[in-house]
C-alpha cells in the first residue's frame, strides 16, 4: 500500500518537474523535501496544501489515497445530474481537505433517533424534533434565508448551482461532509421545499455518499420509502402544525389569510392547501380552490409582489457553501492551507484576491 511519500513522488514525476523545482514551488527547500520523501520529516498542513493546489489534487488523496465514491459518480454520469455531480465532488473534496487541515464540518445530527412507525410517521416526528432545535437556537424557519439557518443550526454545507432544468437538488453524507446542493430555480418554494427535503434525507441519515433527486414531486418517487420520509418531513418543518392551526384560529381560514400564509412560509399554495387538508382544517372542495392558486397571485393578493420577484430572483442567484467559505478563509488565515481553495469558492482570480487582502483599501476621514 502506498504512503504519503509515494504520492508525493509520482506527483513529482508526473509534473516534470525536478525535485529541485517542485520543492521551490511549495515553498520547501532541498534538505525538507528530501527528508520528507525519506520519512524522516512529516509534511506540514500547509505543504499538503500547497502540494494539492499546485497539482490539482486533493489534500483528502494524499493523506489516504482514496478516491471517494463521488469522484467516480462525477465522472459517470451525464446531464444536469453530471454536472451537479461535479459541483458536489469540488464542494465535497474542499470540505474533507478543511478537515484534514483541522477544520471539520460542524455538523450536528439529531440525537433522538427516527423511532418506530411507519415512513412518513418517522418524517413527521424528526422534522418535529428539528423545529424544537430552531426554536431553541432563537430562529424561526418564517425568518431570512432558510441556506443560512440551516447551515446555522445544524451544520451542514448548503450550495446552490446553476445546472438548468431537470434537477432539483442532492444530499451528500460521508465521515467528513454533509452538503446539500440545489439548482437554481426560478420556483423559490420548490427551491425552498427541495431544501428542506435534502435535510431530511441528512438527518434521518438515509444511506451513505450521495442522494440525487432530480424530481422531489415525481410521483413514483412514492414507491421509494426514504423519499416519503423526507417529503413528510419537508412538508411538517416548512408548514408546522401550530402556526397553521393559530393563522385559521376559531374562525377559520379567509382567502386573505391562505396568502399570507403561503407568502410568510414561503412554500407553494398548493403545498400549503394540501397540508391544511391532511390536518384537517380545511375540506376538499377548499384544498381544490387554493392548490389552483399561483404564489406570483398569492403575493399580489396582499401587497407582497415586489417581495416575490425579489425572493425569484434570489432562487435563481448562485450560493457557495457559507460555512466552507468560512473555514477555507479562517484555514488561510491560520497558516494551514492556500489563499487558493478561498479564492476557488469565491469563483475570484486568486493573485488578484491576495492583492485585495493586502493591500489598503476604502477611505478614512483624516479630520
Amino acid at each position: 500500500m502506498s504512503s504519503v511519500p509515494d504520492r508525493v513522488l509520482s506527483l513529482i514525476e508526473v509534473s516534470g518537474l525536478s525535485r529541485h523545482a517542485f520543492a521551490l514551488r511549495i515553498g520547501l527547500d532541498d534538505s525538507k523535501l528530501s527528508k520528507s520523501l525519506s520519512g524522516a520529516r512529516r509534511f506540514s498542513s500547509l505543504d499538503l496544501a500547497r502540494m494539492a493546489d499546485l497539482c490539482q489534487v486533493t489534500v483528502d488523496w494524499l493523506i489516504t489515497g482514496e478516491e471517494p465514491p463521488l469522484a467516480v459518480a462525477a465522472r459517470t454520469t451525464g446531464g444536469d445530474a453530471g454536472a451537479a455531480l461535479v459541483a458536489a465532488k469540488r464542494y465535497s473534496t474542499l470540505r474533507a481537505d478543511m478537515a484534514s487541515l483541522g477544520y471539520p464540518q460542524p455538523w450536528r445530527p439529531m440525537t433522538t433517533g427516527l423511532g418506530t412507525g411507519g415512513y412518513v410517521e418517522q418524517g413527521h416526528r424528526l422534522a418535529e424534533d428539528a423545529l424544537a432545535r430552531v426554536r431553541r437556537a432563537g430562529r424561526s424557519i418564517s425568518e431570512g434565508a432558510l441556506a443560512a439557518l440551516i447551515e446555522e443550526v445544524f451544520g451542514a454545507d448548503v450550495a446552490v448551482v446553476e445546472l438548468g432544468t431537470g434537477f432539483d437538488g442532492l444530499a451528500v453524507a460521508s465521515d467528513d461532509v454533509k452538503l446539500i446542493l440545489l439548482a437554481t430555480s426560478h420556483v423559490p418554494a420548490r427551491q425552498r421545499f427541495t431544501l428542506a427535503h435534502e435535510l431530511g434525507h441528512l438527518l434521518a441519515g438515509d444511506g451513505q455518499d450521495v442522494h440525487l433527486d432530480r424530481d422531489i414531486f415525481d410521483k413514483s418517487q412514492a414507491k421509494d420509502p426514504s423519499e416519503l420520509r423526507a417529503n413528510a418531513f419537508a412538508s411538517v418543518f416548512l408548514m408546522p402544525e401550530g402556526i397553521l392551526r393559530d393563522a385559521v384560529g376559531s374562525t377559520g381560514l379567509t382567502d386573505e389569510t391562505f396568502a399570507v400564509l403561503s407568502c410568510e412560509l414561503m412554500v407553494t399554495p398548493s403545498a400549503l392547501a394540501y397540508r391544511l387538508l391532511r390536518l384537517r382544517l380545511i375540506d376538499a372542495g377548499s384544498c381544490d380552490r387554493y392548490k389552483a392558486i399561483t404564489a406570483a397571485r398569492a403575493a399580489s393578493t396582499i401587497g407582497l409582489g415586489e417581495q416575490f420577484a425579489q425572493r425569484v430572483t434570489e432562487a435563481g442567484t448562485p450560493r457557495p457553501p457559507g460555512l466552507l467559505v468560512r473555514d477555507t478563509y479562517a484555514a488561510y488565515e491560520s497558516g494551514a492551507a492556500t489563499l487558493r481553495p478561498y479564492a476557488n469558492l469565491l469563483e475570484t482570480d486568486v493573485d488578484d484576491l491576495r492583492r485585495a487582502l493586502e493591500s489598503e483599501h476604502g477611505t478614512h476621514d483624516a479630520s
